[in-house]
């Protein structure tokens, strides 16, 4: 399953993984700069679609690699600039991005804790776990629906590791 194959009734917000759901997952390392992000073929094409169903859609997603150093804040907040841009280019919209930049797995903020979609409810209080999707390609994204509350899609991955792209079947 794809990005533009979930099914969205009768949900009203979407919250969406990055790195493997929006973009190719780099094995072995992370997106740096906007010049190693890639979109997974077709989310660009899914998400005008989505944008016309959902009040609300937002990125929910670990970004361990700042926590690390291995890259800035900074550099993310470019990622994201160029890739909302793209979204926007193409007819959809992300309301919103969050991240948490943790190294401590036992950090709420950290999916599979719950601490980023109760920033959600803080931010945009008519947001109601009953009718919130969580769109994902792995386990800690389950988990992280679960501790939520909220209905979960497993769809297809795509990763990199060394220069050779590989599907990963939900």
């Amino acid at each position: 399953m794809n990005l533009s194959e979930i099914t969205i009734e009768p949900y009203d917000t979407l919250l969406l993984d990055r790195d493997g759901t929006i973009n190719v997952h780099l094995i072995g390392d992370y997106v740096k700069r906007w010049s190693e992000f890639e979109f997974i073929p077709g989310v660009l094409e899914a998400m005008p679609r989505l944008a016309k169903h959902f009040k609300h859609i937002f990125i929910v997603t670990n970004q361990r690699g700042i926590g690390k150093g291995v890259f800035t804040e900074a550099d993310l907040t470019d990622i994201h600039s160029h890739m909302v841009a793209e979204i926007e280019k193409a007819g959809g919209r992300i309301d919103g991005i969050y991240y948490c930049t943790s190294l401590t797995e036992s950090d709420l903020r950290r999916k599979p804790g719950r601490g980023m979609f109760d920033d959600i409810l803080k931010d945009y209080p008519e947001v109601s776990p009953s009718k919130t999707l969580m769109v994902g390609d792995g386990d800690v994204d389950m988990e992280f629906a679960r501790n939520c509350g909220i209905a979960f899609c497993k769809v297809d991955s795509l990763k990199k590791e060394n220069g050779e792209y590989k599907w990963i079947k939900a």
